[in-house]
């Protein structure tokens, strides 16, 4: 942004397309910059255990809808196909035992990131399911994969598998670090599998709603 600014100033400015060009590149640094803090700062409030999470009976199916439909737009860009499987075994909807702020940040930092790393005609799938005790949703994409030795670490604030992949596609390196402790504050767990050029799948479990 100081570059800019500065390349601005020294007389960058005086020919429209070189202005037009260098308020581009500062306009997106500024909101990477925005990213960045408020990723910071959800972080910031999971470590010092004042979250505030209040959970509550909630409809996974509708979450996941609602969820999908926040992010059609963008997909659409790619032409990327986002589809929706709820289990075929269970009759009406399942719910959650949740914070719904905080659901609603995972599922959208799992599907931000599908939409990012699967390439332009891809596929996105989001299924959900539930066991006696649990709910479960997963989040798969077909998309660019992610080495079996980085798998283990992609829920590590700032690590980014394919460092010059990553910063082309943008993005913090906090996002996943954000999932791993909202699930767990949750008392959930989650976890990842992945095939290098074939796609990945996030795997949120939650605890199930009391009937």
């Amino acid at each position: 942004i100081k570059s800019s600014v500065e390349t601005l100033v020294d007389g960058a400015a005086e020919d429209p397309e070189s202005r037009d060009m260098f308020l581009a590149q500062i306009t997106r640094e500024a909101e990477r910059l925005e990213e960045l803090i408020q990723d910071l700062l959800s972080l910031a409030r999971i470590e010092s255990g004042n979250l505030g999470l209040e959970p509550m009976t909630l409809a996974l199916g509708q979450a996941i809808t609602d969820c999908v439909e926040r992010h059609q737009g963008r997909a659409e860009v790619k032409t990327l196909t986002m589809v929706e499987k709820p289990p075929s075994d269970v009759r009406g909807e399942i719910f959650a035992w949740a914070d719904p702020d905080a659901l609603r940040q995972v599922m959208d930092n799992l599907v931000d990131n599908a939409i990012k790393y699967t390439p332009n005609g891809g596929r996105i799938t989001v299924r959900w399911t539930q066991s006696a005790d649990t709910v479960s949703f997963e989040v798969e994409d077909t998309g660019i994969g992610i080495p079996a030795e980085d798998l283990q670490r992609v829920f590590e604030r700032f690590y980014r598998a394919d460092k010059a992949r990553n910063r082309a596609v943008g993005g913090t390196g906090l996002g996943l670090a954000i999932v791993k402790h909202l699930v767990q504050a949750m008392k959930g767990q989650v976890r990842a599998s992945s095939t290098v050029g074939k796609g990945t799948t996030f795997r949120v479990t939650l605890p199930r709603a009391a009937d």
